[in-house]
Order: C-alpha cells, then structure tokens, then sequence
C-alpha cells in the first residue's frame, strides 16, 4: 500500500481493517488505492449530487473538499456500503433494506430473489414473516397444508449462506414475527440450535395489547393472518417467560416493541411498518432503504467540555452528505428506488461516546452521563432537522411530505434524520469507542498476522496512567486478562470510577443510557445490554419491562458466556462454581475399508500443494493428507506433519471449523495471491482448502458442525480466531474488524 498522507491519521489496526474491507485490488488481489484516494473519490462521488441542484462546478469542488476534510479527520463516517462502493461501477450505497414477503409462494419466493441481488450489493435486509400464514393452514390452490413461515426461514437463510459478496461483506437478515401469530412459540424456539439460521437475528415484535396482557396476567389471542381470525389464546406470561428464557439462553430472540414503531412512524399514509434492518435500530417501510454515518464524538470535545460548534457544523455538513447518498446511490431494485426517493430517510447516529465522556471525566454510568447524553442528542436532533429544513428550502421537501407527521409544521428534506446504529467497523477506522457503548476493555489482546498477540490498551488510559504514575507493561497485561480495572488496588478509585467497560455497568444502567439516547432519535438506538454469566432470567425480564417503561423501541441483550461455543475474551469470564467436566481419554476413530474424498490443488509461496480431504462411510471427515508439488524441503515436511495433526485431530471428533480457525491467516514471510485470494503460508492453504470441501455440504463431526466454517461461533472471530465483543446490537471483532451484521 502506498504512502498515506500526513494528515488522515490512522492506526495501524484501521489501515489493516481498511485494506482487507475498503480499498480497491486488482485482479490478483493487491491493494491499488491509498486511503487518500479512497477518501477522495468519496468526497468526490457524493459532492456531484449537487449538480441536480443548479450548483456550479466550482460550488460542487467546494462541497467535496467540505467532505474530504470532514471524512478524514474522522469527525464523520459513513456506513460501509457508501465507504465500500461510492465512485465504484457497482455504487450501491445503502446498509440496510427491508422487503415485503406476502402469503402465497410469488411473493415468497421473489423475495428470496431480491435479497441475493441486495446482498450481493452489500446489504442487509430484513423482513415481517408476520403475513404468512400458519403451519398446518389450507393452501387454497392445492388444498395442502402450508408448512408455516419458520420454514420459509430456512429459505432466505440458505440463499444468504450462497452470496459470499465477494469477501467484503456478510448477509445480514432480521427475522421479525408479530407476538399474536399463531406460531409464535416455534418461531421463539427457532435458534436453540446454534448451528441454525446463522445468517438471521430474530425478534418478537411486541404489541402494546401484548404488554398488557403481561401486566394484567391474562390470556391474548393468536390470529391467522389469513383469515383474521381468532384461532387460539395463550397465556401472556408464559409466552413473555418463553421470550425471556431463550434470550438469557443465547441472546435471541430480541424484541422490538412494533407498536411504539408505528407511532412514530413519519409517513403512516404511505404504509405500516413491519420490520427493521438486521440491527433493529433502522424501521422501514417496505422495499425501503436507508443510508447511515455517524459522527464521531471523540473529536467533539475541546479542554474537556463539548464543543458544540465544531458539532453544529459537522451535523450540518453530514445531512447535506447522507441527503446526496440518496441522489447518487445505484439502487438494486427499481422499486427501491422510487420508495427510498419518496420518504429520503437518512440515519445520522455517533460513535465515541464512550470517549467523550473519558475526556470530560464523566462516568458512563451516572446520573450527569444520562443528562450529557439527552443534552448532546438533543443538539444533534435540532440542528440535523434545522440542516434538513435548509436543505428542503433548496430542493424540496420529501415527496410524502403532505401527510406526513410534519404535515403544516415544518418543511423538511428527510423524514427521518437520526439513527443510532452500530459502529463496530467504522469505530475501528475512526479509532474510537463504538456506537454509544461503553468500553468493551481498558486492555485488551489483539491476534496479529504472524499468529502472535499483542496486548492493546486504551489510548486516553495509557496516557492518565503515565501522568499519574502508575503505568506498566505489568499492569497492562493483568488488566488485559481482567477486562477491567475493579480489582487493581494500585489504580486510582476516580480512575477507575471513568473507565468502566461493559461489564462493570449493570443492566438497568445500560438500558437507562439507551433510552436516554432514544429520546432525541427518530429511528431507534442499537445497542447491547450485557449481563454477567450468573444473571438470571428475572434480571432480564426486568430489563425488559424497563425498557418499555422508558419508550424504548426494542432491547438486545446478550448474558456472557451463554452460547456453548463461546471463547471468551477476558480471563474473567469464567463459570465461576461450575462443575467442570471429567477428562476422558479420547481414542481416535480407527480408518474404515473404504473411504472416499476429493484432492485439491493450492498455489502457496513455497510452491504447489495437493491437498486430499477424506470423508468416512458416514460422509464424515475423517482425514487430511498433503503433497507439495516440488519433492523434499522443510515445507514439504511441515505441510506433512500439519496433515497428520489435522487427521488425529478429525479422527479424534474435533469440528474441521475449530482446525480451520487455528490454520487459518497464519503468516509466513513467503505470502502469494491467487483467484482465491491471499494465501498467507502452507497452513492457511491447507485450512482453507478443507474450509471449500467444507463448502460443498454438511461435512461436521456430529458435533452440531454446521458445513461452513463463515457461521460466527459467538465469542470467537471465524476469520482471525479472536474474541468477538456484543456491542451495538451486533458482534465485532476489534482484532481484524470482522462483524456479524456486515
């Protein structure tokens, strides 16, 4: 990669996240594009939106060097997409999309085929299954019985798991289903299978009536959505215990409360919401999109206070950027298009919040915190619709404008202006704390390329220890294992009282900090309430009933330690009194008469390897043999000895996706690139030779092996093995930037 200019300053994690993710490679895989110019040809592409407006050449340079200076000072990102494709022939700029899914197998399974073209453009999609009608109802046209919309799941999740969108980006998919759908409990239960709809968060979508019902301790009615009729009844507690239950389980499903949705919804006329994009804090109407970027409030404070001049102008300058994104964005679906153009809904949410608050010297969780964050969100909510009503005297209001809630008060360009949405990538790129959460660690371990690991800490912590005095290297590392900074008698009480991580704040504290922001948001907030192992389902009830209680708009909530496949990522995550298994010997599988498999030809730097996978009489994979291509050497050997470890290891019940994340990324000095993409040494070539075998079908241990090693085992990246932290209503990786939600 080039040499990046003195003035965008970049960590070394965001230049490394921004080359796998943002900049341009050519055909072999190698990087063509400097930050610089990626930034640029951003600035540029979304400047010449003004051109539709009557503006001069001169005037649309003016706007881009506006752009490029706020883009690369990290006071403002945009979403992915836009950072991804903006200048680019495929110019599909949009996160987040919501389709409609109607009751008959044409709609179903045009849907199907409309998410594969919007996740092969890079977004995420999310949809109401709340029409379909029930398993076990009459199809009309045949006289058959309908197998119900969890099926239908299966569907979607399946054409998402086949469009890879070339390495860049993941499907994303929200799963909602109204509470008063018949088969509701099934749709409850659908994930308690780890290895199942991989590719969805799901959610219940709550109902003011539900709720009460909750509270009055009475039975609700299911409707067929059919017929509209009444087919059964249940008792709400139990159904909102069934909910609880399952999301201390393993996070899922999620609520969203989808009649507070509605109320705020800014065009009922032009129709009803259903459903939200992947994250929940995005609300849209059918084939409707919405472009997202986040202004960075690390950057917005000056000698410890706010400085809300240097916030008003960047709120400004980014409504004008995300209203341009609607004019130049490539749609995939026509019908998008014309939708997205009559509402113009923009997202303008921030990240850093965590940091401001360590740079005032505020506690995330306390009462002047909470004001901080109704005082600061309330800023960004004026001045974004002051911004947008300028920019409607210029070009307009939305077409859907008359009707709207806005209707006779004000003019504006956007129906909606703010979302808070998450940041995990984004955030690594602007070297800020993600979204508005708290800090996932004060240290922390990062996976490097060479397959060791680094111990990164907290830039406004390492700085206060060193002026205090009590920094070391020591330190840093015991604080890394920790995760926090509660047990460490040498470290100062207001210290540590400013930099508390995620888990130092209770879970009514982080529901408080949410409803704070939602307050001043039109859309909704994405964020995370994290409880420890031992919570218990009580604790997320009432976080729940919270929740309501503060008109927020839907909870994630995610118990650490509660999905079995869990790496954690400090040492203080441990089942604390938890019986711990008896170790048994374990006796490799003994190599049956016959076996079958498939050999496959890999190109490393140390020259060609064969590599040969074998599957048992039970279509299990049970061994793994290399040949390199030029006889003799220390690779050959290597590459042998990897296959021998790798066949006990199978032989021994190991899931090939737990070998392919240790092999995988491992570094030597000797890297090449193929049509593939990079091969990093022998043993990436190997791992990710078993990982396309893999591909081919369900090839697991009988473990739960799902056949695909891309499914996000929580707590642990697939791509580079590190710890995963739940923020933002998603999963990040802080150690290569992978994210679950894309």
């Amino acid at each position: 990669m080039k040499t990046l200019s003195t003035t965008i300053n970049l960590t070394p994690n965001a230049l490394k996240v921004l080359e796998k993710r943002y900049l341009k490679k050519d055909e072999e895989g190698r990087v063509v594009e400097t930050a610089g110019e990626l930034f640029r040809r951003i600035a540029g592409t979304i400047a010449s939106a003004d051109l539709k407006y009557g503006k001069s050449e001169a005037d649309v340079a003016l706007v881009e060097e506006e752009f490029f200076s706020m883009i690369t000072s990290l006071d403002f990102l945009p979403n992915s997409p836009t950072l991804m494709n903006a200048g680019r022939e495929l110019g599909q700029l949009s996160a987040c999309f919501v389709l409609p899914i109607g009751d008959s197998m044409e709609s179903i399974f045009e849907a199907v085929k409309y998410t594969a073209i919007i996740h092969k453009s890079g977004g995420g999609t999310g949809f109401s299954f709340s029409n379909l009608r029930p398993s076990g109802d009459i199809v009309g046209s045949t006289k058959g019985i309908s197998s119900g919309p969890i099926s239908f799941m299966t569907v979607f999740d399946t054409a998402t798991e086949a469009v890879k969108q070339g390495g860049t980006r993941r499907g994303a998919n929200m799963g909602i289903l109204r509470v008063d759908h018949p088969d509701i409990l099934n749709f409850i239960t659908a994930k308690d299978n780890n290895s199942r709809f991989n590719n969805f968060n799901i959610s219940v979508a709550i109902t003011d009536s539900f709720m009460q019902a909750v509270k009055d301790d009475r039975e609700y009615d299911l409707i067929n959505p059919r017929t509209k009729k009444v087919v059964k009844s249940l008792k709400a507690r139990e159904v909102f215990g069934l909910i609880v239950n399952h999301a201390w389980n393993n996070g899922e499903p999620g609520i969203v409360f989808i009649d507070r949705i509605n109320l705020s919804n800014p065009t009922p006329k032009a129709g009803h919401i259903e459903s939200t994009n992947p994250c929940g804090e995005q609300p849209l109407l059918p084939f409707e999109s919405c472009n997202l970027g986040s202004i960075n409030l690390a950057k917005m404070v000056n000698e410890g206070s706010v400085d809300y001049q240097k916030l008003k102008k960047t709120v400004w300058k980014a409504v004008h950027f995300l209203d341009n994104v609607i004019d130049v964005n490539k749609y995939p679906i026509q019908k998008i298009d014309e939708v997205t153009k009559s509402n113009r809904k923009i997202g303008l949410g921030v990240m850093g919040w965590a940091d401001m608050l360590i740079q005032m010297g505020v506690p995330y969780n306390s009462d002047r915190a909470i004001s901080l964050a109704e005082e600061v969100m309330g800023f960004i909510q004026r001045e974004g619709k002051n911004a947008s009503v300028a920019l409607a005297e210029q070009r307009g209001v939305f077409p859907n404008f008359v009707g709207s809630i806005y209707d006779g008060k004000m003019g504006l360009r956007n129906a909606t202006v703010t979302t808070i949405a998450p940041t995990g990538t984004l955030s690594i790129l602007a070297g800020c704390s993600s979204g508005v959460e708290p800090l996932f660690a004060v240290s922390f371990v990062r996976n490097v390329m060479e397959g060791t690991k680094l111990i990164e800490v907290n830039p406004y912590f390492e700085k206060v220890a060193k002026e205090r005095g009590f920094w070391s290297r020591d330190l840093m590392e015991r604080v890394a294992e920790k995760g926090s900074l509660h047990d460490f008698d040498e470290i100062p009480d207001d210290i540590k009282a400013v930099f508390v991580t995620a888990h130092d704040i209770t879970p009514m504290e982080h529901v408080a900090m949410q409803a704070a922001f939602q307050k001043y948001v039109d859309n909704a907030v994405s964020k995370t309430v994290n409880f420890p192992h031992d919570a218990t389902p009580q604790d997320v009830e009432d976080v729940y009933m919270l929740a309501y209680k503060l008109n927020c708009k839907g909870v994630t909530v995610y118990r650490d330690g509660s999905r079995e496949e869990q790496v954690l990522s400090t040492g203080k995550t441990k089942q604390e009194g938890a019986q711990q298994p008896t170790q048994t010997k374990i006796v490799p599988r003994k190599r049956p008469d016959n076996i079958t498999g498939e050999t496959r030809y890999m190109k490393t730097g140390c020259g060609t390897i064969y590599v040969t996978v074998n599957e048992d009489e039970n279509g299990q994979v049970f061994e793994l043999f290399t040949h390199m291509g030029k006889a003799g050497g220390c690779a050959a050997s290597q590459a042998e000895a990897i296959g021998r470890l790798v066949s006990l290891a199978l032989r021994s019940n190991i899931e090939p996706d737990v070998i392919i994340n240790q092999l995988k990324g491992i570094t030597c000095h000797q890297q090449t690139w193929t049509n593939g993409g990079k091969i990093t040494s022998c043993s990436d070539a190997i791992a990710k030779a078993l990982e396309k075998y893999l591909q081919r079908g369900e090839k697991g241990n009988g473990n739960g092996g799902n056949g695909h090693s891309e499914v996000m085992l929580i707590g642990q990246c697939p791509e580079c093995g590190g710890a995963v932290e739940h923020e933002g209503g998603c999963a990040v990786c802080h150690s290569c930037g992978f994210t679950k939600c894309g």
